[in-house]
């Protein structure tokens, strides 16, 4: 495996560790650092060197992403909503996986509707 294969792997996982270390200090700060664009890049990165800086499959991932964040948005309102209406952990997560699901299968469909 090469460096700059596992270099991006390393930088999420400190990422992740720094977001745990932060959130004692502060709670918006770690949120802020989690909703940074860090792991989307570091995910091209990854498939640009998986495929040799192959525009199209770099395209093709990118766009991806731009599907994804649409049902993540959902998501994370969900999770923001539930949780001030004073919902328990497991079903804050139940309801906000259930709308995110919900979503990605309709803007999949849409995406296959359009041809976009």
């Amino acid at each position: 495996m090469k460096w700059q294969d596992v270099f991006p792997v390393i930088i999420s996982i400190l990422i992740i560790i720094l977001v745990a270390i932060l959130q004692r200090q502060s709670r918006a700060l770690a949120a802020i650092l989690v909703t940074m664009p860090i792991i989307s890049p570091l995910s091209v990165w990854i498939i640009y060197s998986g495929s040799s800086g192959e525009r199209q499959a770099v395209t093709q991932y990118t766009q991806g992403l731009v599907v994804g964040i649409i049902p993540t948005l959902f998501f994370i309102i969900t999770l923001w909503l539930s949780t001030r209406a004073g919902l328990k952990l497991a079903p804050v997560l139940a309801l906000s996986y259930s709308v995110w699901a919900i979503v990605l299968v309709t803007v999949l469909g849409l995406k296959r509707w359009t041809g976009v």
